[in-house]
């Protein structure tokens, strides 16, 4: 069984070499209007979205394997569905932290019980894997929602967050000190997607000070920020069911130093997934009831 440093150090790897491709990040992909269609990955047990690095190993999967479907599920789960995987085919492992029960001794002498967790690693398949599965591929169903109604669920987003943004010039940047987001009008923008995954990005800059992300820590860089950003924002986008704009031009000066901090530091994506989806939850939580997420508990912000 792989140690917890060698399935961070895989994970890592995989990524950097997805983003050594001059292809687009796997967390960066255009779709069709297709409810079956990422989106996010999704759970076939749950259907919630997987969250943080989970979200992104699915991500690379699919784009390594050219699956389209947004579902996964076990060899149980799929059975349960009314499907079977296909002879030959291979599973994705995701990530589990299962809390281990143990007693230890308090400052005071006394036993106390406590737990900690391990990373352990499970197998999932596409819906693309199956047979039987047809309703969860793409090409067999068609959203009831335009784009319009997805725009308009965007903007009440936005707005539900309480924000302040300023409108005008050609810039988007979060100030912090004024604790305000400017935006250039959204006719400035090519298409109503890049308006709102720039604005996405900003918000993300914006949930920092609010979702205890401290700039003041050494290992929460200026391109640490923007890498947050920068998923961050693509996960909105997946959450709301709009496709992200399918180039990287305004992060492509930062590209470097990411991947020089994922070779140094296995955890670093891990981390910058984990502040990810915080920042994706903080934003939504003014907008949508809180909902369970996917039966895969992720690893906290801080490990």
């Amino acid at each position: 069984m792989p140690t917890t440093t060698e399935i961070r150090q895989q994970i890592t790897n995989d990524i950097i070499a997805a983003l050594s491709s001059n292809a687009l990040p796997p967390w960066r992909r255009p779709w069709a209007n297709d409810p079956n269609a990422p989106g996010l990955h999704t759970s076939l047990s749950t259907g919630n979205s997987y969250r943080g690095i989970n979200q992104m190993i699915l991500q690379l999967s699919a784009w390594k394997r050219q699956f389209t479907s947004k579902w996964w599920g076990t060899f149980k789960q799929i059975q349960s569905n009314g499907g079977r995987v296909n002879k030959g085919q291979r599973a994705t492992k995701i990530i589990l932290w299962k809390p281990i029960d143990r007693k230890r001794t308090s400052e005071q002498g006394e036993t106390v019980d406590d737990k900690f967790f391990v990373m352990r690693e499970f197998a999932v398949f596409n819906a693309d894997q199956t047979s039987g599965m047809e309703r969860f591929q793409v090409g067999y169903s068609q959203s009831e929602a335009s784009n319009e109604n997805h725009y308009s669920e965007a903007d009440n987003v936005i707005e539900a967050t309480g924000a302040d943004i300023h409108f005008g010039g050609n810039q988007a940047f979060y100030s912090i000190s004024g604790d305000y987001i400017q935006m250039p009008f959204r006719r400035q923008f090519v298409t109503p997607e890049a308006y709102y995954e720039t604005c996405f990005h900003e918000l993300c800059h914006y949930s920092e000070s609010r979702t205890g992300f401290d700039r003041a820590k050494p290992e929460n860089s200026y391109d640490f920020a923007e890498l947050v950003a920068e998923i961050g924002a693509c996960f909105l986008m997946g959450e709301l069911n709009l496709p992200t704009t399918d180039n990287l031009e305004n992060h492509a000066a930062y590209l470097k130093s990411w991947l020089k901090a994922m070779d140094d530091d296995p955890k670093f994506i891990f981390r910058a997934a984990a502040q990810s989806s915080k920042a994706t939850d903080y934003i939504l939580s003014f907008s949508r009831k809180s909902e369970t997420v996917s039966e895969a508990v992720e690893e906290p912000v801080c490990a």
